[in-house]
């Protein structure tokens, strides 16, 4: 079942993520978190974090698995995604370092990389509760518009647009690199609850599609449309072209 909950900012949407996931972590002292990268969940971190020092929580037995990591990067480059989780939230909170996973954006044998990493999910129960963003094409985690609905964890080459996006966190697009390791939209529709965030107008096209368009593969988001569990918040301007039946 998909719900959309429209918020009046970003802040007030971050702070409501935060508290579906600390619900789930109470539930759960062991829960398996599917985590994503970006700028619109890091105020949900943001939250997360003041939750945790606040409330003082125990993070000791959570699970967390990434979406994705660029490829070839090393751990420690200041633009991995290894090194955004760390920088956002897991510096902050007492979570075991061997609780972590991310793809292996060091790897040689990719593909082997790619196995191993659907395997440890399996092997950790699946992802209770999943957060994504979600790209102005549509995009969800590196799974660009035409990726297979079936698409299991893989390498994927990253498009032109997805290059001169990410380039503001690099110091020129030449920097950025080609490839991704990603979980795939197979992988993602296991998850048991997605929260799905978007903030602004220019996401407000690809949210009208992909919660009241049909559903396709040009448009990653729509699939969602076929979760048990999921839940769009938005804000009003990523609201805005909605229409209200």
């Amino acid at each position: 079942m998909m719900q959309v909950q429209v918020f009046e900012d970003y802040d007030t949407l971050s702070r409501y993520a935060a508290d579906i996931f600390l619900k789930q972590i109470k539930k759960k002292s062991d829960s398996v978190l599917g985590l994503a990268t970006g700028g619109t969940p890091e105020g949900f971190y943001r939250h997360l974090i003041t939750s945790y020092k606040d409330q003082k929580l125990d993070f000791s037995r959570l699970r967390t698995f990434n979406l994705d990591e660029y490829y070839p990067i090393k751990r420690e480059h200041p633009q991995s995604y290894w090194t955004f989780m760390h920088d956002h939230l897991f510096a902050y909170v007492n979570i075991s370092t061997s609780n972590i996973h991310l793809p292996n954006g060091e790897t040689t044998n990719v593909d082997a990389e790619c196995d191993r990493y659907e395997e440890e999910i399996g092997a950790n129960g699946g992802v209770d509760i999943q957060i994504l963003g979600i790209g102005e094409n549509g995009h969800i985690g590196f799974n660009e518009p035409g990726a297979s609905f079936d698409s299991r964890t893989r390498m994927v080459e990253l498009t032109k647009n997805t290059i001169q996006a990410n380039s503001r966190y690099f110091d020129s697009e030449e920097d950025v690199p080609r490839h991704a390791i990603t979980m795939g939209i197979a992988s993602i529709m296991q998850s048991k609850k997605i929260v799905i965030l978007a903030a602004g107008v220019k996401k407000a096209e690809a949210v009208a599609k992909a919660i009241q368009g049909e559903i396709t593969e040009a448009m990653p988001a729509s699939i969602l449309q076929k979760h048990p569990d999921v839940i769009f918040l938005l804000d009003k301007e990523a609201a805005s072209l909605l229409t209200h039946n």
